[in-house]
Parts: C-alpha cells; sequence; structure tokens
C-alpha cells in the first residue's frame, strides 16, 4: 500500500499576537494506507495547526506561507471551499478533541449522523438512518436508538465523542486524522475505540493520523511517531526506535513526564472529614409514557474527604461521576441525600467550593474576554468589579483567541 496522503514543507503563520511568527515550520509527513502516524508534542506544539491544514479548517487568522499537501495526486491547498467540502467526509474526516464544540446543540445526535449521508448524496432516507444507528452500535454505545433521539448535552462526555467518531467513520474515509479523540474517555471505552480504528484500518487500508499526548497510546496504535515541539519536528521514527531508544532531549523528556502506576507515599490525615457526603442520589424519571420507572444517574453515594486529602473518583463513561461533582456544586439538585462542609449542610452556597470543568471551550463564555471571565466569580460574590479586575490577570484577549495561540 502507497502513500494516501503527503505534507511537504508546510509552514503555517501565527497571527501578529502570537507567542512566535509559525505556528507550524516546514513540516513533512508521509501518511500510509494502512498505517497509524501518532503526532505526540506539548500543547502549542503545532500538531492540531498541521491537522488542520491538512483538513483545510485552519482559521482565517492563520496562513499557510508555503509547502503543499497531497491527497492522493491533489493538492489541497489548491482547492477552493466547495471542492474541500466534497472530499470531507467522503476522502478525508476528522474526529475532534471536544466534541461539546463540534456538534451542533439544537440537533439530535441522529439527524446530525444522518446529515454527512444527505451532504454527499448517499443512500435513502430509510437507509441512512440504519446505517447511523449501525455505526452507533459499532462505536460501542448501549442504546443507539436513545442517542439517535439525544441532543448531545444529553449524553455523556465519553458517550458525545463516540457520537463524532461515528460521523467520522460514516463514509469510510481513505484518511482520518483524530485529533485526541480518547482524551474524554475512560480506559474501557478507549481501548474500544482504539480496538475500533485498527479494525477499520485493517479491514479498508485507512490512514490514520492520531494526536495524541498520551504515550500509553502511542504504543497501542502507532505505527510511526513524529515529536513536535514549538512548530517543528524534532524527531520522527517507527514506534519502537522512538519509544525505546529516543534521541531528542525533548522527547526524552516527554517519556520522563509519563505518570507511573505506583502511587508516592501518603501522608496520614486526621479523621475529621471537611466534606462528608451521605447517599447522595439522583434520579430522573423515565420519558416512556405510562412508565414510572426512574433512571438512577447516582445512587446513594457515600464518603468522607479530609482536609489535604486528595479524592479519584473513578468509572467508565455514564457511571456518575460527573453528576457526583454537579451535585456536590448544586449545579443539578440531588434527588436524595446529605452534603456537608465542615459539618455544615450546604445548600446554594457555593463560596468554600469550586469546580473545573471536563471541557473550557465549552465552559468559557467567547463573548468576554479572559480578565472578565476570572473577574466574573468574585463579582457574584461581592466583590466591587474594580477590585475584581485588579485582581485578574491584564490578559484581554478572548478565549477563542486565546485557545487558538495555545493550540497552535
Amino acid at each position: 500500500m502507497g502513500p494516501v496522503a503527503t505534507v511537504r514543507n508546510l509552514s503555517v503563520a501565527l497571527p501578529g499576537a502570537g507567542d512566535r511568527i509559525l505556528a507550524a515550520e516546514n513540516v513533512n509527513l508521509t501518511l500510509e494506507a494502512g498505517k497509524t502516524v501518532c503526532i505526540v508534542g506539548e500543547s502549542g506544539s503545532g500538531k492540531s495547526v498541521t491537522a488542520f491544514a491538512l483538513a483545510g479548517l485552519l482559521p482565517k487568522e492563520l496562513t499557510v506561507t508555503s509547502g503543499e499537501i497531497r491527497l492522493s495526486d491533489v493538492n489541497l491547498l489548491q482547492l477552493d471551499e466547495p471542492a474541500m467540502r466534497r472530499l470531507r467526509g467522503a476522502k478525508i474526516a476528522m474526529i475532534f478533541q471536544e466534541p461539546m464544540t463540534a456538534l451542533n446543540p439544537v440537533l439530535r445526535c441522529g439527524d446530525q449522523l444522518t446529515e454527512v449521508f444527505a451532504a454527499h448524496k448517499r443512500f435513502g432516507v430509510s437507509e441512512r438512518r440504519e446505517r447511523a444507528i449501525a455505526l452507533l452500535t459499532e462505536v460501542g454505545l448501549p442504546d443507539p436508538e436513545r442517542a439517535m433521539r439525544a441532543f448531545p448535552h444529553q449524553l455523556s462526555g465519553g458517550q458525545r465523542q463516540r457520537v463524532m467518531i461515528a460521523m467520522a467513520l460514516a463514509l469510510e474515509p481513505a484518511l482520518i486524522i483524530a485529533d485526541e479523540p480518547t482524551t474524554a474517555l475512560d480506559v474501557t471505552t478507549q481501548a474500544q475505540i482504539l480496538s475500533l480504528l485498527k479494525e477499520l484500518q485493517r479491514r479498508h487500508g485507512t490512514a490514520l493520523m492520531f494526536i495524541t499526548h498520551d504515550f500509553g497510546v502511542v504504543s497501542e496504535i502507532a505505527d510511526e511517531v513524529v515529536v513536535m515541539r514549538r512548530g517543528k519536528i524534532v524527531e520522527t521514527g517507527s514506534a519502537d526506535v522512538v519509544l525505546r531508544s529516543p534521541r531528542h532531549d525533548y522527547t526524552l523528556a516527554l517519556l520522563a513526564a509519563v505518570p507511573s502506576m505506583i502511587p508516592p507515599d501518603r501522608h496520614d490525615f486526621a479523621r475529621n472529614p471537611i466534606l462528608t457526603v451521605k447517599g447522595l442520589t439522583k434520579s430522573y424519571p423515565s420519558r416512556r409514557l405510562f412508565s414510572r420507572h426512574a433512571v438512577h444517574a447516582l445512587k446513594s453515594a457515600s464518603f468522607e474527604l479530609a482536609a489535604g486529602e486528595t479524592l479519584g473518583i473513578v468509572g467508565e463513561s455514564g457511571s456518575g461521576k460527573s453528576t457526583l461533582g454537579r451535585c456536590l456544586m448544586r449545579l443539578v439538585k440531588p434527588t436524595a441525600g446529605a452534603i456537608f462542609l465542615d459539618g455544615m449542610s450546604i445548600g446554594k452556597d457555593r463560596k468554600a467550593m469550586q469546580m473545573v470543568f471536563q471541557d473550557p471551550f465549552a465552559s468559557l463564555n467567547p463573548q468576554k474576554t479572559v480578565a472578565q471571565i476570572i473577574s466574573e466569580g468574585q463579582i457574584v460574590q461581592g466583590a466591587s468589579r474594580a477590585t475584581a479586575l485588579a485582581v485578574s490577570s491584564h490578559q484581554v484577549v478572548h478565549p477563542l483567541a486565546w485557545c487558538q495561540a495555545v493550540e497552535c
């Protein structure tokens, strides 16, 4: 099998406010049929920019200054947008990192999946639905019919990502670009998705460009590894060579930063809990006609947490982890149970508690500057606007611009 796509001397310029001139500099890649190339590097190394350039999805602020990208014998950089739309989905597809920002929040997931077939004029209406259900089954969603009817916000983060993967796989493209698609997934689901992608390659000879920071994923699926730093490729080679005998200091540093599975020594904490949770339950009534069955998103969770202690909540997608966090913050009202903070039952007052959300792009308001976002919580809790803004960073860019610059 030969190359499906090649990238030659690709350079992409950052806007004037960037921390460097080029987001990607003289990038060279070969993506072969049936092979997986893993692009590895820290945030800001140029991984996503290279992927977006290949898919023709670069934001207007970024400009390709040199190079070529060929899919088979076609230079993608010379195609207009209608021509690229005909290729995307059919010949080249992308699995995005953040499904909540990639999926349309006002369309049901089934409609978004069948839209892929409709946009490329494939199959009749009934067959589109059948194929969509088959795809959702293939990516491991436990109730495909329900997922077809659901809006994105009604699914867990892992389930939304599986819908995104199903959309990318819909037309069995020759090249799939996966931009950290397993970041939001539990290890069980991650293994299923990686196995699915490998099976797709085996059956159809698909080329896979996989962007990741997880060296466990790299060791599992990579044929070739490309290490990027500040827009440049610093090391490339087969997975065995790069993982076992890295040559560049940056690669060595990345490998050294992989967390160990051996837990560190723990301090003895005084069992005077700062947080006590007793029988916390969150149930949702069934939407089925004449049914009184309740769906338990969280059932009878009880635990204690001492000051200075870290409690890890682990479980598969849909196991109730995020529901537990939202109940603790009273972003979701529990059906039953009690929460005590420093011995006092908590109501709606969340001054002493904070939450870091899974998806910052979906959590940050794109219409406000970073300084405004940081100061908003202080203002709500009674601080004056001037004081809150003085405490906050003087950064005045919007989250969209910041995210683009960082991801470059």
